[in-house]
């Protein structure tokens, strides 16, 4: 198998308002859209993000109308604390307060006007004194 390119299909109930959302604060930019549908990309994401409406008859019956409920679309990005910055100048609510893992994660999170949910996280690695175990 090979994969040319990868994407995130979240059923939502405003496509445009996620849209515009990732588009405002994020810096994505909407590649394709019709009635229920946007195809979302950043040349840095590695993945396109796709909204469906809830609903679709295009889609499987036991599919079209599930919400993203439970996922969780995560970003790495290089300066954590800028982008909590810009995002509250911004006037977005941050539902998740930055928190810092043992194991040396760093992450904060906001919801999209359909809730869900985008992190932004960083990683670095713990640092011990356990140099050359």
């Amino acid at each position: 198998m090979k994969v040319t390119s990868s994407a995130v299909s979240l059923n939502v109930e405003d496509v445009p308002a996620s849209s515009a959302f990732l588009t405002e604060h994020f810096g994505f930019r909407e590649e394709m859209a019709a009635d229920g549908f946007a195809s979302l990309s950043r040349d840095d994401a590695g993945m396109n993000v796709v909204f469906l409406r809830r609903g679709l008859p295009t889609l499987p019956a036991d599919q079209r109308d599930e919400h993203a409920t439970g996922l969780i679309l995560a970003f790495v990005v290089e300066d954590l604390e800028g982008e909590l910055a810009r995002l509250r100048s911004e006037g977005v609510e941050i539902t998740m307060p930055l928190t810092e893992e043992e194991w040396g994660e760093r992450a904060f999170q906001v919801r999209d006007p359909n809730g869900v949910i985008v992190q932004l996280v960083d990683w670095n690695a713990p640092t011990g004194d356990s140099a050359g175990d």
